[in-house]
């Protein structure tokens, strides 16, 4: 059984900085890619970032310049450093992967269970 867990959300004033971080762990054989989505309140979900495997890295243009993806594939986890945040930032932050398990073929999407990030103005 696959767990995503999320941690380091929080509350920050505008212009602040948070690191979040997200382990995968269970019988994992591979996994693909790592990112990370948000739900602002009455919004739909959104892709924040994501990073392959390989060391590709793709990012929402709101987020450019300002929140940088990072990966330790040794300990599979990953990472979301958030800088200059505004509050438009705020919303839940859900951890994503695309990984296979042992003994599986195909891939599959898991989901962690979210941590809060509220930036104040």
């Amino acid at each position: 059984q696959v767990r995503l867990v999320e941690s380091g959300g929080g509350l920050v004033q505008a212009g602040g900085s948070l690191r979040l971080s997200c382990v995968a762990s269970g019988s994992i054989f591979r996994i693909n890619v790592m990112g990370w989505y948000r739900q602002a309140p009455g919004k739909q979900r959104e892709l924040v970032a994501a990073s392959t495997s390989g060391g590709n890295t793709n990012y929402a243009d709101s987020v450019k310049g300002r929140f940088t993806i990072s990966r330790d594939n040794g300990k599979n986890t990953v990472y979301l450093q958030m800088n200059s945040l505004k509050p438009e930032d705020t919303a839940v932050y859900y951890c994503n992967a695309d990984l296979q398990t042992q003994g599986t073929s195909y891939p599959y999407n898991y989901w962690g269970q979210g941590t809060q990030v509220t930036v104040s103005s």
